[in-house]
């Protein structure tokens, strides 16, 4: 069965990065085109990432079968990233008309999976498309969380895990004011923390431990 489970995932990855090829940038010259190029570009983004996970659920994080499907990720994120920036450059962040239903979510994904560089420089153009009401806030607020946690800086919402390497383990990257945490999320219409890290990674909010997290974070950055 596992090798069945690998035939197909390696079918998928080669789908995957040919379709890739076969739209470029100048397929964005047309407006009209956008729904496509961003389709596409949710496709060749999402579906090696789900192969690497399903890879890393099989074999573990350090398998060679894991490594080598992230070398196509980042292959065809750079791709994608410079279709993006194209796309957000040349027309602003799109409408729901202009983009699709899960445009705006694809162009968050890549810009989400790109350098800090990049978050913070198009973070103005995100506040401002759902202050438009062309973004959910839920979008806007894993880009902040995300750029917090890549400065060294707790998060806000609770929307960033890591990966430890010295416990071989997921956590929560530490948020800051954990105890308050659902009463800002819920002023932006978000679940509760324990409700979303159950649904999206499988994982238990406890806040005891957040608390303790928080604070050595805290001593050793002040340590630092």
């Amino acid at each position: 069965m596992k090798y069945i489970l690998l035939s197909c995932l390696v079918f998928l990855i080669n789908c995957s990065n040919k379709t890739n090829l076969k739209v470029t940038s100048t397929a964005i010259e047309k407006e009209e085109n956008l729904i496509q190029v961003l389709d596409t570009i949710w496709s060749t983004e999402q579906t090696p990432i789900r192969l690497r996970d399903s890879l890393m659920a099989i074999y573990g994080v350090d398998s060679e079968l894991v490594k080598g499907q992230q070398v196509i990720i980042e292959k065809n994120h750079a791709i994608n990233e410079k279709k993006v920036k194209d796309i957000l450059d040349k027309y602003g962040w799109p409408t729901k008309e202009k983009a699709g239903q899960q445009g705006n979510w694809t162009i968050c994904n890549v810009i989400q999976h790109s350098d800090n560089e990049v978050r913070i420089k198009y973070l103005p153009m995100m506040r401002q498309a759902v202050k438009d009401k062309k973004l959910e806030p839920r979008f806007l607020v894993r880009a902040e969380d995300r750029i917090a946690t890549e400065r060294g800086d707790l998060q806000i919402y609770g929307g960033q895990m890591k990966y430890y390497p010295k416990t071989k383990s997921f956590n929560l990257w530490p948020v800051y004011d954990p105890v308050n945490i659902d009463k800002r999320r819920t002023e932006i219409g978000l679940d509760s923390i324990a409700v979303f890290l159950k649904n999206r990674f499988d994982f238990e909010w406890n806040l005891e431990e957040q608390i303790k997290r928080t604070k050595e974070f805290e001593l050793a950055k002040q340590k630092k």
